[in-house]
């Protein structure tokens, strides 16, 4: 398949940025972030979104969704990275209902994924338990209890944590801790007795939280597929999240490096434009060319996430490997070449840099995929 956007999604891309421009901009995220807004978002902003169908846009028509597949959401995550926008795109629509189509069963689906699309709900996986991502060691128990589950453990970094109607819980209910199989899926709703969110910030100003079950009681309908057989879909649904951050992170690094680039062509020193100066140059023009990479392997990945590309895992973790190594050099260089004015907070180019390093830990930083990368390909 080509590396090349049809008319369609020519069209969703400026569409994104025109809105994203206007209505979520990284001077939006300051006055989430200064006004200590405890859902980390603006609602206003979403229900916008919704409205345009973005909550619904990988959803498939016949669950309300727009059905533009993965490469749309990319799209739209792309400029979501430009412009720091903040919003339950990734909690909810780019991992909640990806693991519900995954894992779900027909009415599970028939009654989620049109909430989801709608708007009307917000989702959130708990999986981390640890300080790295790793799913095979959840450890979090599930036990049966006549016609229920009472759930015990604890969930980190739980992705709007504090604003979710349900969450995704991965829990253990077979097996040992580090196998893959006997991990399963459950629904549970916020309101739940037994279920205690902590809310917590991280230096990208988003909304997370620690996720407490102390003998939380769930019916056993609220197990998405069959118990202990979790993995397939969750893995397969990770890969999905880890091409969607990694198109968020290209956006990113294209608005961090022309705003660089623009700085240097303005920025005088000793009597001269500092972007005169050879050696930064030939750091830009190296940043370019790697910028140029990213988009193409980004752009495939998305299109093997539609196209049922068996080699999805495989292209999953070179596609974040290699964006979470751009998006490191992309912001470094920012706040280099911007010198000091780099360093203070009043400066937009910093929170570029800190969203980075939140993405590129989220569900797997460079070392995660370049080792898994490396054991996929048996090397």
């Amino acid at each position: 398949m080509a590396l090349v956007l049809n008319e369609e999604q020519v069209m969703l891309k400026d569409s994104a940025s025109g809105f994203l421009a206007e209505k979520a901009t990284v001077s939006h995220l300051r006055e989430l972030r200064d006004s200590g807004s405890a859902r980390g978002f603006s609602d206003e902003v979403w229900n916008e979104m919704v409205q345009m169908g973005w909550a619904g846009i990988a959803i498939p028509e016949e669950f309300g969704g727009l059905g533009y597949g993965y490469t749309g959401l990319g799209l739209v995550l792309e400029q979501v990275g430009r412009n720091l926008s903040a919003s339950p795109l990734q909690s909810t629509v780019l991992v909640g209902a990806t693991v519900i189509a995954g894992l779900g069963n027909a009415q599970q689906k028939e009654q989620l994924l049109p909430a989801l699309a709608s708007g009307e709900k917000l989702v959130s996986l708990a999986l981390q338990e640890g300080g790295h991502h790793a799913p095979q060691q959840s450890a979090l128990s599930a036990v049966p209890e006549g016609d229920d589950y009472v759930l015990n453990g604890t969930k980190v970094l739980v992705l709007d944590a504090t604003v979710a109607d349900t969450f995704i819980v991965i829990a253990r209910t077979a097996g040992e801790v580090g196998d893959e199989q006997g991990l399963s899926a459950f629904l549970v709703d916020a309101g739940t007795d037994g279920v205690a969110i902590d809310s917590r910030s991280l230096v990208d100003s988003r909304n997370v939280g620690i996720l407490t079950l102390d003998n939380a009681r769930v019916p056993a309908a609220s197990l998405l597929g069959a118990a202990g057989e979790a993995w397939g879909g969750l893995s397969r649904a990770l890969d999905i999240a880890n091409i969607g951050l990694a198109a968020e992170l290209l956006g990113l690094s294209v608005e961090a490096f022309e705003r660089t680039v623009g700085y240097i062509k303005e920025r005088k020193q000793f009597g001269q434009v500092i972007g005169s100066f050879q050696g930064l140059q030939h750091r830009a023009a190296e940043l370019f060319a790697e910028l140029e990479l990213a988009r193409s392997i980004v752009l495939k990945a998305l299109h093997a996430i539609d196209a049922g590309d068996e080699r999805l895992s495989l292209l999953a973790s070179a596609t974040k490997a290699k964006l979470c190594e751009v998006a490191q050099r992309a912001t470094n260089e920012a706040i280099q070449m911007h010198g000091g004015i780099g360093m203070t907070d009043e400066h937009e180019i910093g929170l570029f840099i800190k969203r980075a390093r939140v993405v590129q830990h989220t569900f797997g930083d460079y070392n995660y995929h370049l080792d898994r990368f490396a054991q996929l390909s048996d090397f």
